[in-house]
């Protein structure tokens, strides 16, 4: 069985970017959640507390999936959506998930 792959962390845009970029995420969202197998989760959502900050959560079945994942029209679509858009900074990280169990 492969490894399932989180990715966690934060994207930064200019304060009036993000909610463009924002918006662009939600229609990546939905085509990845609904058109690939892989993805278990995938959550983008504003910062409360930052104008500028985008936080990420994916969760993918593999690295497998994950790489899949970049090579569909939707990313495209995302990619033409923002450019132009000015990103400030960035922290993602992907994690391999050795094991997981529930939590109460």
């Amino acid at each position: 069985m492969a490894e399932e792959i989180i990715v966690a962390g934060w994207m930064d845009y200019a304060p009036g970017d993000r909610d463009t970029v924002l918006k662009a995420l939600v229609e990546l969202g939905l085509h990845t959640r609904e058109e690939e197998s892989g993805c278990l989760d995938y959550a983008m959502t504003a910062d409360p507390s930052d104008e500028r900050r985008i936080r990420v959560f994916e969760h993918w079945s593999s690295q497998q999936a994950l790489d899949e994942h970049f090579a569909t029209p939707h990313i495209k679509d995302f990619r033409t959506a923002v450019t132009g858009l000015t990103r400030v900074g960035v922290s993602l990280t992907a994690h391999a998930v050795a094991a997981s169990r529930p939590m109460r």
